[in-house]
This record gives C-alpha cells, structure tokens and sequence, in this order.
C-alpha cells in the first residue's frame, strides 16, 4: 500500500478579530504578482509601498510603533473624492486582504450600494449603548456605525486598542461590506503555533485548535491564494527581468 500524504499540524484560532495579524505576505505577495501591483524598496528602511497598475491606489506598510501600519490612498475618481483605509499592526491579515481582493476585483459590482453593517448584524453583532455602534458578540470590538467608519477590539473597558482600521469617508460601500464580511466570519484563521503573539489566550474569548491538514496544503497556500486571485483577470504581461517578491515578515501561515 502506498503511503499516505505527510501531515503537519497547523494553528486555527476563533474569532478572527483576536487571531493577531498574521503574515503580512498574505497581503503584499498576491498585490505584487496576482494583481500587477509595483513596489519600491528601500534596503535601508523598514517598510514596503506598493502601487496600483494605473497609479491610483498605494498601499504603505510601516511598522510604526506609534500609528497604523498599513495605509492606503486612493485618488479621487469621477464622482467620488479621494479616500483612505488604515489597519494597526494587530488587524488580521484576513480582513485587510478581503478589502483588497475587493478592491483589485475587476468584476466588482462597484455600482451596488451595500450595506457594511448588514453582515455584522446576520452574525448577531449588536448595537452598543450609544446606539451608533455594532458591537461583537464577545463584547471586544465595536464598528463605528454613523459619522467615520472605523472598527476597534479592545480586550477591557478603558485599555489600549488591541488594533484599529480607519476609513475616509469617501470610502467605497462594496469595499467596506468586503471588510465587514470578512470581520463577521465565524471561520477560524491559520496562525503560527507561537500562541504568545496571540493578544489574549482568555479560553472565554478565543479557541486555539490544532489540525492536521497536508504538508501541500500548508506551504501552498500563499501560492493558491495568488492562482485564485490571478485567474480573476487575463495574464499581465511579465516584465523584463526577475522581479523580486515583496519583503513579508515571517511566514506564519
């Protein structure tokens, strides 16, 4: 009989929105070479900056102690102003590449005006006291729901935000119904098994489990998730020369 496929054991942590950020690679290596997205390095510093094909859109990724890490501007387009999004260092990675994968989507059905509060509240997210906020189940993060859009998790009343994205008012409604879909999902998220990059290991607020799943499945899934991504569009032309991958920190997916 032939041998099985060699299992390895892989990190799954629920909710999403305390599941730490995660592989920034999840982000910037599908914008790069899915998405046709150009970067600039800097060998000195520590940041990447990525810009859209038609020089509209740039993402900036700065580990920044003080501020977000990642900042995006777009610039005006006819009809609507120019806007932003930021996520702190700890927003997963999840949420952030659902925003984008919208974003990059060339059937995106931009003329539909959604509801971003819609999946928050099918996912029983319910208003805070002020009324105009959703709150989480577990009570840790909040989206703001009249004036800016933001969303924040926060372990305890009165402590430091665990993470923040911020969103310009300008902001597209499809883009944020992406975010807010992907921040509502129940499925749990791939993370490294170092639980001490979790922000809590409260077993009343998050659930760590441990499968095993393909030793294929594991090292390419980076790589699927950039064939799905690039089958939404015709092949972009190769450019000449060898492109180097965009610096991610390490992989923990």
């Amino acid at each position: 009989m032939a041998p099985g496929p060699e299992m390895v054991e892989v990190g799954f942590v629920a909710p999403r929105h305390l599941a730490d950020g995660g592989d920034p690679a999840w982000i910037t290596v599908p914008l790069h070479h899915a998405c046709g997205w150009s970067y600039g390095q800097d060998p000195l510093l520590p940041r990447v900056v990525l810009t859209s094909p038609d020089q509209k859109a740039h993402l900036r990724l700065d580990p920044d102690p003080d501020g977000q890490w990642w900042t995006l501007h777009h610039a005006p387009a006819p009809g609507r102003p120019a806007w932003y999004a930021s996520f702190g260092a700890r927003t997963p990675v999840d949420v952030i590449g659902a925003f984008l994968d919208a974003l990059t989507d060339p059937n995106a059905a931009t003329a539909v005006e959604a509801d971003p509060y819609e999946p928050l509240r099918q996912a029983g997210w319910v208003p805070a006291s002020t009324q105009t906020r959703l709150v989480s189940p577990d009570a840790t993060t909040h989206v703001q729901c009249h004036g800016p859009f933001f969303a924040t998790t926060v372990l305890n009343s009165g402590s430091q935000p665990v993470w923040q994205a911020r969103f310009g008012e300008h902001t597209p409604a499809h883009l944020l119904a992406a975010f807010t879909t992907s921040l509502a999902d129940p499925s749990p998220v791939a993370r490294a098994l170092d639980t001490q990059r979790l922000p809590t290991l409260n077993p009343r607020l998050v659930t760590r489990v441990r499968r095993e799943v393909t030793a294929e499945q594991a090292a390419f899934a980076l790589e699927e998730r950039v064939r799905a991504l690039g089958a939404r569009r015709p092949a972009l032309p190769s450019p000449p020369g060898i492109q180097p991958r965009p610096p991610g920190t390490g992989r923990t997916r």
